[in-house]
């Protein structure tokens, strides 16, 4: 499986940015798929997960703003990510039964 994540960027606090991370092959649809992140000086954390029931979790620090999704025929997973602060900006990471790339969010404050 590689994944092609995107949608990262620079954007104001309060801003929004919807990330995306494509699945190649055949088994997306079989796991729970995930975002986490990495900030500088940071363990890696989890973000968000959806189970391929569609049933979600979030971290608390981004609960209410957050969103994920996936589309099983598209082999995608979406980050709706709203009201972004500061504390946001990190590299973040889809996983997908592996790794794939970071795609760097950056919010200004």
């Amino acid at each position: 499986v590689q994944l092609q994540a995107s949608g990262g960027g620079l954007v104001q606090a309060g801003g929004s940015l919807t990330l995306s991370c494509t699945a190649s092959g055949s088994v997306f649809s079989i796991f729970t798929v995930a975002w986490y992140r990495q900030a500088p000086r940071k363990q890696r954390e989890l973000v968000a997960a959806i189970t391929r029931a569609g049933t979600s979790t979030y971290a608390d620090s981004v609960k209410g703003r957050f969103t994920i999704s996936r589309d099983n025929a598209k082999n995608t997973t979406y980050l709706q990510m709203n009201s972004l602060e500061p504390e946001d900006t990190a590299v973040y990471y889809c996983y997908i039964g592996t790794w794939g790339q970071g795609t760097q969010v950056t919010v200004s404050s």
